[in-house]
């Protein structure tokens, strides 16, 4: 069966599943009418919304028939899948918010079909690297430009420009990437060759393990001018598995990690505090480590703490959909505060349990496995690392967001990619999710070439 053939059957069983989640979201909602209201409801908008899903997907399986026909055939289904769980536990939780989470999913459509379209070959991207780097940079640095920048909960995070906000992390991480694919294509043979055993650890020289150092530093600078430690992890954590794979070097990791560990370590510090915006950082790790602590559980631990309570709440099989406690019945008060972005994941465990949390997590994991797999396939260096960092990027997003609502690591204020209510997530994970098929579309026709 062909690879597209594929892809138009596997977008069959998305729609069923919005249309399914907005039912069982209907019948929670609308206990108290009757039985013919409930199923003139439910047979009219749910199978509206499954409807119009599954045409909008269908529409875009058309342009990746013609555009790209040999591209991987299930990362565009398994986004369907994360896209429309999504949308249902948003409609859940706020139906406002889910309307413009669907609008957001539309314009998301639109920017990955106009990625394919106007970028054609990727490998254009490698010739401007230095300005796509120049360009992440301009925005990290935008959320503390004065009268744009915005602030939640400490961190600069947002930018505003009249009725426009967004989040420009989101697109710094795919910029990055791109950078560093092309700089460690042309490198990774000097920073291996040029190498030295000292104490049984393998030292790439200094003047080429500049780059290791320039964005250690940009991480730990992110960390402490944004006070963003979510993105400061993904970045770091994507150059690193970039540098693993240019260069097959075990030891060039453990370095990395062991300069991000001690940075981290000292702005986490109390000796930390002699630089500006790391007392937010000390806080987040302070409430990490004991939530539960008298006048923290009632503060700033308040949110960590009713995420952990609303997780073991779930069960095993969960409350059922609808049933979670997000607001303070009569009163309006937040139970689970910021419950659409941050504590979604919570949520989501509350409400399906530890079984749905886990098939949610098999999603993202056979996505980043059918990336990891177009980086396996790609003959040309710098395919293979650009793939590499887009699959690790998010999967680290991923980690960093469900790590920190289960208390694994620090909380912070990333978005669950495809889930979370957020239009430039929405967006950048589209472009994300474009260039990963690129690369896949090339790959998979030299392969196929190759065998004929």
């Amino acid at each position: 069966m062909k690879a597209r053939n594929r892809e138009l059957l596997a977008l069959v069983p998305a729609s069923l599943l919005v249309t399914a989640g907005f039912a069982a979201v209907f019948i929670s909602q609308d206990d108290t009418l009757s039985r013919a209201a409930a199923t003139q409801e439910l047979s009219g908008a749910s199978l509206t919304i499954g409807g119009v899903f599954l045409a909008l997907c269908l529409a875009v399986h058309v342009v990746l028939r013609f555009a790209l026909p040999d591209a991987d055939p299930y990362l565009f289904p398994l986004v369907a899948v994360l896209a429309c769980f999504g949308l249902v536990l948003i409609y859940r939780i706020d139906a406002d918010l889910a309307r413009e989470q669907a609008q957001w999913f539309v314009f998301g459509l639109v920017l990955f079909v106009v990625t394919i379209v106007a970028l054609r070959d990727f490998r254009r991207l490698e010739q401007y690297r230095y300005t796509i780097a120049a360009g992440a940079l301009v925005l990290l640095l935008l959320p503390r430009v004065p009268g744009i920048g915005q602030q939640a909960n400490g961190a600069y995070l947002g930018v505003g420009i009249g009725p426009i906000s967004f989040q420009p992390a989101e697109f710094a991480k795919i910029a990055l990437v791109v950078f560093l694919a092309a700089y460690l294509r042309d490198t990774r043979q000097v920073l291996v060759l040029g190498a030295r055993r000292v104490l049984g650890v393998t030292i790439p020289p200094l003047k080429h393990f500049g780059p290791v150092l320039v964005i250690w530093g940009a991480s730990m600078f992110t960390l402490v001018f944004i006070r963003d430690l979510g993105s400061s992890l993904m970045f770091y954590g994507a150059f690193m598995a970039l540098l693993y794979v240019a260069t097959s070097r075990l030891s060039f990791v453990v370095i990395g990690l062991a300069l991000f560990g001690l940075g981290a370590w000292f702005i986490a510090s109390p000796a930390g505090r002699v630089l500006p915006g790391t007392g937010q950082v000390e806080d987040r790790v302070s409430i990490w480590l004991d939530p539960f602590a008298p006048g923290v559980v009632d503060e700033e631990g308040y949110q960590l703490a009713q995420s952990l309570f609303a997780q073991a709440d779930g069960g095993l099989f969960g409350t059922g959909f609808g049933q979670a406690l997000i607001e303070q019945p009569g009163t309006g008060t937040p139970i689970l505060p910021v419950a659409e972005t941050d504590l979604i994941y919570a949520v989501i465990v509350n409400e399906l349990g530890l079984a749905g949390a886990c098939g949610l997590i098999a999603v993202y994991l056979l996505f980043v496995q059918r990336g990891f797999k177009v980086a396996m396939i790609a003959r040309d260096s710098f395919s293979k690392l650009l793939a590499t960092g887009l699959a690790a990027v998010f999967a680290l997003q991923v980690f960093v967001i469900v790590g920190g609502v289960t208390r694994v690591i620090p909380l912070t204020g990333v978005t669950l990619p495809f889930v979370s209510y957020g239009g430039s997530s929405i967006l950048a994970n589209f472009v994300l999710l474009a260039l990963l098929l690129m690369v896949s579309d090339r790959a998979r026709r030299e392969v196929q070439g190759g065998a004929r």
